[in-house]
């Protein structure tokens, strides 16, 4: 058998073994990575209004369609388009002359029939006539008082007032043109909207209202058919629901093609600002003064369709928990609804930092200082 050198494998081995251990000694003596840090706080534990949230028109409480209703030419219009109007007040103005007329023949007429049944009376008297001609007599006395009211009511009705108080349109017909007058076929002058106070309709779902029911069945919250509830709206550009309001009416019956009932709120606007037909987002009352707990949105971690938060034990080892969320409180509060105890240390800042199981330094800090609720 040949002769074998040995020598250059045992040196690289000794090189080896210095390096390992001089690897060992370093790691030995590198110092541990310290625990992140993180801030901790008891959840907040409130008594909170609960509100349901809807999407809804406001409409004006009272709107009339303002119509001729006698014929003749169009005289004069008194308001500028859109216009805050008062009842009572004159819109259009009727050529007045062939109803004068016609009012002074009336006059003429009444006083006519009047001394033929003066004359009849006396003639009766003397057994001139008969009581049939007394009593035909009457009659058209009576008719002609009936159509000297008839030619009052309609020179009356060539002044074309306004009904209500409100907010007027434009004039649809302008000055000139004859309009038609009566029952059928009144030819549409302009409307009128009123704005103060204004109605607020909404749509409910079935599930909705049937919590709502078992609500006043338990005398949890009063109904809104026989109670004001508050209610809050915003409009488009607003954030905050700074309207205040009360329920009036809910409908009665669901609407079969859209499974959902209406309801109505209503609300002071004296400034006319909330025109009708305006959207906005309403809040109802759904329940009062109940114990919810609150966190901070920020404090939530998403595992797929679950919700979790961290929290630390005694020893500041990370826990996760599962938890069902309730309603957004406020824009940064969210109500939980199980998972979650009043007395649990809940991680709500450095929640990337924490891992279930790890030791974490905690900064104890006080929610309930930092929101408002």
């Amino acid at each position: 058998m040949p002769f074998l050198n040995h020598k250059p494998a045992i040196a690289m081995a000794a090189i080896v073994c210095l390096l390992l251990s001089g690897c060992a000694e370093q790691s030995e003596s590198a110092p541990s990575r310290p625990a992140p840090e993180v801030d901790v706080s008891l959840p907040i534990k409130a008594k909170v209004t609960l509100w349901d949230e809807y999407t809804g028109r406001f409409g004006a409480v009272e709107q009339v369609e303002i119509r001729a209703r006698v014929s003749g030419y169009l005289e004069k219009t008194n308001f500028k388009d859109g216009q805050v109007v008062s009842k009572g007040d004159v819109l259009f103005e009727i050529d007045q002359r062939p109803f004068k007329i016609a009012l002074d023949a009336a006059k003429s007429r009444l006083n006519l029939a009047k001394k033929e049944y003066e004359r009849g009376i006396n003639l009766r008297k003397q057994n001139s006539i008969s009581q049939e001609e007394v009593d035909q007599r009457n009659n058209d006395y009576q008719l002609a008082l009936t159509a000297l009211e008839e030619a009052k009511l309609n020179l009356e009705f060539t002044l074309v007032k306004s009904p209500i108080d409100g907010v007027v349109s434009r004039d649809f017909v302008n000055v000139g043109n004859l309009v038609t007058g009566g029952a059928a076929g009144a030819t549409l002058l302009t409307n009128v909207v009123s704005v103060h106070p204004i109605h607020f309709y909404f749509d409910a779902g079935e599930r909705d209202l049937l919590k709502y029911l078992r609500l006043s069945q338990t005398d949890k919250r009063q109904s809104s058919r026989t109670h004001p509830n508050r209610v809050q709206v915003r409009l488009q550009d607003e954030k905050e629901f700074s309207h205040l309001g009360v329920m009036d009416f809910v409908d009665n019956q669901i609407d079969e093609s859209t499974g959902t009932i209406q309801g109505r709120a209503i609300f002071d606007n004296q400034d006319g600002f909330i025109l009708p037909g305006i959207f906005g987002r309403i809040r109802l009352i759904d329940q009062d003064n109940v114990s919810a707990l609150l966190i901070p949105d920020t404090a939530i971690g998403t595992d797929q369709s679950k919700k979790f938060i961290y929290t630390v034990d005694a020893n500041n080892k990370v826990a996760k928990k599962f938890i069902t969320l309730g309603r957004l409180y406020t824009n940064d509060l969210r109500i939980v609804e199980s998972g979650l105890d009043a007395g649990d240390k809940l991680i709500v800042n450095g929640i990337m930092r924490a891992r279930p199981g790890s030791e974490v330094n905690v900064n104890e800090v006080d929610l309930s200082s930092q929101f408002t609720y």
